[in-house]
């Protein structure tokens, strides 16, 4: 199910703006005149005269007010907003004599509704232009519903970027449930030329696909113009009218390359993003997300450009096909002019889909040309073919004789079909290895948003595009968008824009939460308590207060998502408030670095001194297994730690999914229920690996920073800073795998205990499934603690396993051991057998206890330092560290053909010219 995005409202002034980033709806008042002229001046009568009829007001904007929907949708938006509908053919008023006069405008201060089939203009005839405001909404409430600008005729539709154009369904306005299919779409038709016109130069008329009789483009003219679409976005369309007949996100008919065309995104659209039928049509700022079918797809002869397309099907694995699908003609593939695009900086993510047309990334067929530039094509293992060329004759010839080239390219899917090609066609790898240059078959290290890492191979490699057309910009990157300059940002739906935010009540709280005296006297608060059985969305410009232990969803029944913004804050008072998401319900908290999400206490909020166990925490509850499970198969049903009977957790799903937390800060938690039984900051109770876990920190945690009791989740980005107790905690079987993580101890040597400590069963070492996850690139800085758990490093005990490399274990004089395994025939077992392993690291401890062990146990140093490999011991932090980035110690560890994680050129979580603690955690001053 997709969310439903509602409205969220302020009502300043004369203005009604919706708060956020970019994408936000700004309803402004126009130029109304509300003035009442009275023929009836008073005083004395006079002689009547000849009457004259009353002059009625003429309401000359476009289309019909429609009192049914400006009261639906003023009652989302909470303030009375007019909704005008637009039906059958826009066309120029009566008078004429001036550009004005063919100029008809979609102001920002009214919502617009298209009914139908819209036409801007006729074919060739009546040609107007249709404006449109920066701001303005757009929706339609069925796939009848589109709207087509005609030849001659343009559209003027200049959004920016805090105030992006938006086209979407009539659910999203309301806040209900949103999907693709929902209306229709945008069509451009144009007079450039396709080559299905008549050979012989007559008259070119074609009918475009999807739209109604009489919708035809086509002609002669390859610098035509249909206006302007900057800072567009497009959601949630895309209706099939008959079965090969559909409408696109936005379809370009004979399209020419005068077209102003920047800054656009179709999002969830049923049939493809942008389909391109002949034309010379130029784009630059290209989003396609979640759309179901082709993301890009050209044919009969499109030669235009693109530069900077970025595309990303699915991320919950619906459906999708190719990130492009590219024609010239399926019945005479040599047609002429030939479909021969240039095409440069694309990024194509696909996804697991596999159905009737299954995720793919490029192919290219029916005699299309291609000229691809710094492309980068990737996807989890579940994809298809990510490069394939028909097998036709004319198609194979264009691989040798240069029709179809690719540069400065790299190939990046973890499917093992990088390449699909029959045995006698051409030896795709090698062409593209070989023949073709700067292209390359190696992991891309994107981050979760798609931009490269540092020491990305996207960084460097590049081809200066700008020296092989004047159309396109030089560039020192492969594929869509760099890190640090991400043009998507505030504009673009899913990258803090195109949303229309949340439905309020009249308080501003969401419905099923309750609003309270203002906690800090500026924001409205509101109160959530009890157990959530329906979606909620909690939305930016408030706080959120938890009122005891609040459960989303019941155990796998009643099943909720709970959707938080960037940049809100969510607290509790004491340590019984608490968050617990149930199996079978998620959340999702997806923040952003500018506008990391907060949980945290009430004394932190009012600005008071922040301490441990100040609230309760966050609990995660999952159907991953735990060997707490029983063992003949049947339910389990688990207690999870430090919560009140009925939090159960496991099961046999190791792909569970329970939502999503990304740039989230947990601060202040940790309260103890009673002797062993506390809240950890979070606890990851039997939580799958389909569960998005990405730059989270856990800060002054009265226990431990992270506890995973069982699952497989992945983490990646985690900081555990100023934890009482251990920082990362597992135990019953947990089989996850974590990467940069840094866990630094107090600073004013306050309560700490292990960087690690780490279980698989206490009364049976050798239960399974083992704990064993594996751990790469992490730092472990210790304190001079000494109370009733000293600080520590590394604890591996009751028999469990783990993969560790990359390491960073140092800390101050006064701390206890860095490096310990419990002195059992299990655990120590472990380390003969290859069950635990520790490579590629440095043990750099000040107090003369780098290793701790019985004289009847396996020697750890030894064994660190001879037995494992690429391993050494440091004087001291300072040989290691400089504050928290790792200098140059150290041999990593090579991780190549694993799709987790990432090949770095350092050990330990942080280096100073890559700091993706900066800008979102706290206490790393």
């Amino acid at each position: 199910m997709v969310l439903a995005n509602l409205f969220k409202v302020s009502a300043v002034a004369v203005a009604l703006t919706l708060a956020g980033c970019g994408g936000d709806i700004n309803i402004t008042e126009g130029n109304i005149d509300n003035s009442v002229t009275n023929n009836n001046s008073g005083g004395t009568p006079t002689t009547p005269t000849t009457p004259t009829t009353p002059t009625t007001p003429t309401d000359t904007r476009p289309g019909e007010s429609s009192s049914f929907l400006s009261s639906q949708v003023s009652a989302a938006l909470g303030q009375n907003v007019e909704v005008r509908t637009l039906s059958g053919r826009l066309t120029a008023p009566a008078a004429k004599g001036s550009a004005a006069d063919t100029t008809i405008t979609l102001t920002n201060d009214t919502v617009w509704a298209l009914e139908g089939p819209v036409f801007v203009g006729n074919d060739k005839a009546d040609s107007v232009t249709l404006e449109i405001e920066p701001g303005t909404i757009v929706f339609g409430r069925s796939g009848a519903d589109y709207l087509v600008v005609s030849r001659d005729s343009q559209i003027e539709a200049v959004g920016t970027k805090q105030q992006p154009i938006i086209f979407t369904s009539y659910s999203d306005v309301i806040g209900e449930e949103v999907g693709a299919g929902q209306w229709g779409g945008i069509v451009l038709l144009g007079n450039a030329p396709s080559n299905k016109c008549p050979a012989d130069g007559s008259d070119c008329s074609l009918q475009v696909e999807g739209a109604q009789e009489g919708a035809v483009f086509g002609g002669t003219n390859e610098e035509d113009s249909s206006g302007a679409l900057n800072y567009v976005v497009v959601k949630y369309a895309g209706y099939e009218i008959a079965p090969d007949n559909e409408l696109n996100g936005i379809t370009f008919g004979g399209v020419g390359s005068a077209t102003d065309l920047d800054y656009i995104q179709v999002h969830a659209n049923a049939d493809d993003g942008v389909e391109f039928f002949g034309g010379t049509a130029q784009i630059k700022h290209l989003v396609l997300t979640a759309n179901q079918d082709d993301s890009v797809d050209w044919d009969n002869g499109f030669r235009g450009k693109l530069q900077y397309v970025y595309v990303e099907q699915d991320k919950a694995s619906g459906d999708a096909n190719r990130g492009i699908e590219a024609d010239n003609d399926g019945s005479t593939p040599d047609k002429e002019p030939q479909s021969n695009p240039i095409v440069a900086n694309m990024t194509i993510i696909g996804n697991n889909f596999s159905g009737e047309d299954s995720s793919e990334g490029i192919y290219l067929r029916e005699g299309t040309g291609a000229q691809l530039y710094n492309m980068v094509v990737t996807g989890p293992a579940g994809m298809g073919e990510c490069f394939e060329v028909e097998n036709s004759t004319e198609s194979q010839a264009n691989l040798a004789d240069g029709t179809i080239t690719m540069t400065s390219s790299v190939m990046g899917c973890t499917n093992d079909e990088n390449f699909k090609f029959a045995a006698d066609a051409v030896d795709l790898e090698n062409w593209f290895l070989n023949v073709q240059t700067g292209n390359r078959v190696i992991a891309p290290m994107l981050n979760p948003d798609g931009t490269p890492q540092s020491g990305s191979p996207l960084l460097e490699g590049a081809t200066d595009v700008s020296a092989v057309d004047g159309f396109f910009e030089a560039t020192d990157f492969i594929g869509a968008v760099k890190a640090g300059a991400d043009w998507r940002e505030g504009w673009a739906f899913g990258f803090g824009g195109g949303e229309i935010a949340v439905v309020n009540t009249q308080s501003g709280c969401p419905a099923t939460t309750t609003t309270i005296a203002s906690v800090d006297g500026e924001h409205t608060t509101c109160q959530i308590s009890g157990r959530i059985t329906s979606d909620l969305h909690l939305t930016e410009g408030n706080m959120y207060a938890l009122s005891g232990a609040v459960f989303v969803g019941g155990d796998n029944a009643d099943s909720a998502t709970l959707t938080v913004d960037p940049g809100v804050t969510v607290f509790g008072a004491s340590g019984n408030d608490y968050l617990v998401i149930s199996r079978g319900s998620k959340i999702v908290a997806d923040g952003t670095k500018a506008k990391p999400i907060t949980f945290t206490s009430q004394q932190d909020v009012l600005g008071m001194e922040g301490s441990a166990g100040q609230w309760g925490g966050m609990v995660l509850l999952g159907n991953a297994p735990s060997n707490k499970c029983p063992a003949d198969g049947s339910a389990c049903s688990l207690q999870v730690e430090g919560v009140q009977e009925g939090a159960v957790f496991g099961g046999t799903n190791t792909e569970d999914n329970s939502g999503t937390l990304r740039y989230v800060r947990v601060m202040h938690g940790g309260y103890e229920i009673a002797p062993d039984n506390e809240l950890n900051g979070i606890t990851f109770a039997g939580i799958g690996s389909g569960t998005t876990v990405d730059y989270v920190q856990i800060h002054k945690n009265a226990d431990d920073g992270v506890e995973f009791f069982g699952g497989n989740v992945d983490v990646k980005h985690l900081v555990l800073t100023d934890i009482q107790d251990d920082s990362i905690d597992w135990d019953n079987g947990f089989q996850g795998r974590l990467q940069y993580v840094l866990a630094r101890q107090a600073t004013d040597n306050s309560d700490a205990n292990r960087g690690i400590e780490a279980d698989n069963d206490g009364s049976t070492p050798d239960k399974q499934p083992q704990s064993n996850p594996q751990l790469a690139n992490v730092t472990i800085i210790g304190n001079d603690f000494d109370g009733e758990d000293d600080s520590e490093g590394v604890y591996l005990r009751e028999g469990t396993g783990a993969q560790l490399a990359n390491f960073i274990v140092t800390g101050s004089a006064g701390m206890g051991e860095c490096f310990e395994v419990e002195n059992t025939a299990e655990s120590q077992a472990n380390l003969s057998d290859g069950t635990t392993t520790f490579t590629n690291s440095v043990i750099a401890c000040e107090n003369g206890e780098n290793f701790k062990f019985a004289a009847d146990g396996v020697d750890l140093e030894n064994w660190f330092t001879s037995v494992q490999a690429d391993n050494a011991v440091e004087a001291g932090r300072d040989a290691v560290l400089n504050g928290i980035f790792s200098k140059a110690v150290g041999t990593p560890k090579d991780f190549s053909g694993d799709t987790f994680f990432d090949n770095t050129d350092f050990i330990g979580a942080v280096k100073e010219d890559d700091n993706w603690t900066e800008g979102w955690t706290v206490g790393l001053e």
